[in-house]
């Protein structure tokens, strides 16, 4: 089967090619017939009842400073495509929910990878909310006085921004900690959006752990050990890869979540657990599968391209 791929994504030109995920996956899809396409988001349009992209035809490889090669810059109609790919990283604001709008009205002709609507709807630390008893204790508040009960309530905490990403304003308050109102003034003075506050797992210390699902079903796992005097683990912030094995709570926490991210046309998954606790479900541009692939051999953009093939012969 020779499919027609185009890919959404950030720009190609700065990616690390030995970590970043899109590059694997275009590099298998090349290996394996398909054509390749890429645009980036700002150049996705809807035009007269037609979705389109400018970009450029590409190609791909495993070649540092020279990965990719492009070719002429045309302007294509995405609904003659068989594959599309939703890549960019986030922050999930409106211009991401936007074009999750526009490739959600090609669906009849295009599988697009992972289904936008359900991206859209399924924020990756808003989802996990549905499975609380999964979950560490969790608040979704802009209120203040809402947000400091919670703390009296569960001591250590960890505040973040709710769209947040790789890390970013992620922040620890230990009990006594004199900073969440003015943390609180900070977030409000950057948008409108409310706050998460979860109680803080000391388990983080020993690493958070990255599971990958495809189609639903789990394939593998990294740990992700937080830098000396960090509290994150995202590699994004100097968190270190560990090889880890999926334990029998991961594999329940998997077959909790899984079948419902399989009817959603989530294919390509990364969640994230510390110690026995899920903490995100993340949809939007997961991580990982070229860290898993080094440490214990397994090809995750295969297991992936064969469940995109799957669901395009059916």
């Amino acid at each position: 089967m020779t499919l027609k791929v185009a890919i959404q994504m950030d720009p190609i030109g700065p990616i690390n090619i030995d970590a970043d995920s899109t590059f694997r996956i275009a590099e298998e899809a090349q290996a394996r017939g398909h054509s390749l396409f890429y645009y980036t988001p700002d150049k996705l349009a809807f035009n007269q009842g037609r979705v389109t992209a400018r970009g450029w035809p590409l190609t791909v490889r495993r070649e540092k400073g020279n990965h990719f090669s492009l070719g002429e810059e045309v302007e294509v109609d995405l609904s003659t495509f068989d594959v599309v790919w939703l890549r960019q990283d986030p922050p999930f604001d409106m211009g991401y929910i936007t074009t999750t709008h526009l490739l959600d009205m090609i669906r009849d002709t295009t599988l697009v990878v992972n289904d936008p609507f359900w991206v859209r709807n399924y924020p990756e630390k808003l989802l996990v909310l549905q499975f609380q008893d999964l979950t560490p204790p969790t608040m979704v508040a802009r209120d203040l006085d809402t947000l400091r009960n919670f703390r009296a309530e569960h001591g250590d905490v960890i505040l973040k921004p709710l769209y947040g990403n790789g890390g970013a304003g992620v922040f620890k308050l230990v009990q006594g900690d004199g900073n969440l109102a003015s943390l609180h003034e900070l977030f409000a003075g950057i948008n409108r959006e409310p706050l998460i506050m979860q109680k803080f797992l000391p388990a983080v210390s020993k690493g958070d752990k990255r599971v990958i699902l495809v189609d639903g079903e789990p394939v593998g796992a990294i740990n992700r050990v937080p830098a000396a005097g960090e509290t994150r683990s995202n590699m994004h912030v100097g968190g270190r890869p560990e090889k880890v094995e999926l334990t029998d709570r991961d594999r329940e926490i998997c077959a909790r979540i899984g079948p419902l991210l399989r009817e959603k046309g989530q294919i390509f998954v990364g969640i994230d657990v510390i110690g026995e606790w899920l903490t995100e479900i993340n949809v939007t541009s997961p991580t990982g599968i070229q860290e898993l692939e080094r440490f214990d051999g397994t090809n995750i953009a295969e297991k992936i391209w064969l469940a995109i093939e799957a669901r395009r012969a059916a």
